[in-house]
């Protein structure tokens, strides 16, 4: 079940520069299915209650994402996950993008 996330009173920073997501056997790059490389990146999420990082995976290179980048998050959900005794939850965004006046990279 995909659980979509209200990103309206969320500010998001990147953690760290976006990394390709690679297939765990083949260590080819995986796509998705609009056939666009994945990329993962850790956010910074703050909000009135605190603040978490989480990883989350979207569709395109994500030029100038530096860390301390504010980038805009749209169409974030959350998939939780059970494989075997491991649980957790996956984040994936529909579009992640640089907020303008922000520093680049």
């Amino acid at each position: 079940m995909k659980l979509p996330i209200d990103t309206s009173a969320i500010t998001f920073l990147a953690a760290s520069p976006a990394e390709p997501v690679v297939d765990f056997d083949t260590r080819q790059p995986r796509v998705g299915d609009d056939g666009r490389p994945l990329y993962s990146v850790s956010l910074v999420a703050l909000s009135g209650e605190g603040a978490d990082v989480i990883p989350v995976k979207t569709a395109g290179e994500l030029k100038g994402l530096a860390q301390g980048t504010a980038v805009k998050v749209t169409g974030l959900v959350a998939t939780p996950w059970t494989i075997g005794d491991r649980s957790g939850v996956s984040f994936r965004a529909e579009r992640i993008e640089l907020q303008p006046g922000s520093r680049q990279a």
